[in-house]
């Protein structure tokens, strides 16, 4: 016979009545979060899968108050980098729950890891952001130190380079529409797609790439030296100017030097250009982000900083310039350009690396 479990008691027969009278949502969002709280009746620990630029951090705060609503006291949002706090903080706070009540917090892991002893309260509800990463050993504690709690992971790419599935964290998968779905009902932007020739000299280099890293993805350090070259720099500006003229964009760099070599090239040509890493200070990222925003600086080139999280709509144009084995990463980068905007009739993006070679285009369906 099947339990439901006792805390869904208190909502289970207005829920779906509050769920139509909710507003705020789009209707895939609203069918998400029943989808969810059904699921939620007969597993404890459930992923949730939505492109790039669906608004899973929206749905996320729907459901953190609606878990409020039932007899949940207390929810932890974990995040696994710093900048991304702020971000689903002040989503969550337009949904009416702000950090100064108490009820729901949002941490990075890092600063969970470091403090999870002081930490004297339990959680009801864990909800990881961008759970993909959720296999590190830092995630699986919180599996381990609070087996009570429900755990729901949200990601747009559930599955990881070393092709190891997360059966073992979470008991099942709700997945949304594809991406091809998306840019038809009108959700997501349409893309216009360019890369380099199987048989050019940039696809020769990048298939010369033999080394690995920790991650089992390109070694960075043999990118950049192979990569990291005035004429093919060169060439990415090209690509640029012939398909992105007068845009604004993302490019996606190797490392921290051939980042900003390609945003010093840009910039030489007129294309103001900056640079943002993991070195760049949180004040001054914020700066440089504000003043592209607003369109002052033109091109954003950035090493692994805006692959998730990052949300900027009127994102025109997105530049891969570099190599990667990992379909989520390839995802996550391109998903920043097919985000909505009115003034954007479509999307340019320039895979200077033939990433579409061994992932397909982004509107391909993926059977997670």
């Amino acid at each position: 016979m099947h339990v439901a479990f006792p805390f869904l008691l208190p909502v289970a027969t207005g829920i779906r009545i509050m769920y139509c009278m909710n507003d705020c949502l789009r209707d895939y969002q609203q069918e998400m979060k029943l989808r969810l709280f059904e699921e939620w009746e007969f597993h404890r620990n459930v992923m949730v899968q939505m492109p790039t630029g669906t608004g899973k951090t929206h749905l996320l705060a729907a459901i953190v108050r609606e878990f409020l609503r039932g007899s949940g006291s207390r929810v932890w949002i974990v995040a696994h980098r710093r900048e991304l706090v702020e971000q689903i903080e002040e989503t969550v706070s337009r949904h009416g729950m702000s950090k100064e009540d108490g009820r729901v917090r949002v941490m990075s892991i890092q600063w969970l890891s470091r403090n999870r002893k002081d930490m004297y309260e339990e959680p009801d509800l864990i909800v990881i952001d961008e759970a993909h990463h959720a296999l590190a050993e830092t995630y699986r504690i919180l599996w381990e130190k609070y087996p009570e709690a429900r755990k729901l992971g949200m990601t747009a790419t559930p599955c990881r380079l070393n092709g190891k599935g997360f059966t073992d964290l979470f008991d099942s998968l709700i997945t949304s529409w594809t991406v091809a779905e998306f840019i038809g009902k009108g959700w997501l932007s349409s893309f216009d797609y360019v890369s380099i020739r199987a048989n050019s000299r940039e696809q020769r280099l990048i298939d010369s790439l033999k080394k690995r890293g920790a991650d089992g993805d390109y070694q960075v350090k043999e990118m950049n030296e192979v990569l990291n070259r005035e004429t093919s720099i060169g060439r990415l500006y090209e690509s640029v100017e012939r398909y992105a003229h007068g845009k604004k964009g993302i490019v996606y760099a190797v490392s921290i030097a051939h980042a900003r070599r390609i945003a010093a090239c840009y910039s030489a040509h007129g294309l103001e250009s900056v640079a943002i890493d993991s070195r760049t200070p949180a004040s001054e990222r914020k700066e440089l982000v504000d003043d592209f925003r607003r369109g002052k600086v033109k091109v954003l080139v950035n090493v692994d900083i805006f692959s998730e999280g990052f949300d900027c709509p009127d994102v025109e144009f997105v530049q891969l310039a570099r190599p990667t084995l990992s379909l989520a990463k390839y995802l996550q980068q391109v998903g920043r350009g097919l985000r909505r905007s009115a003034n954007k009739a479509s999307c340019m993006l320039i895979d200077n690396v033939g990433l579409y070679r061994i992932f397909g285009l982004p509107a391909r369906n993926h059977d997670w």
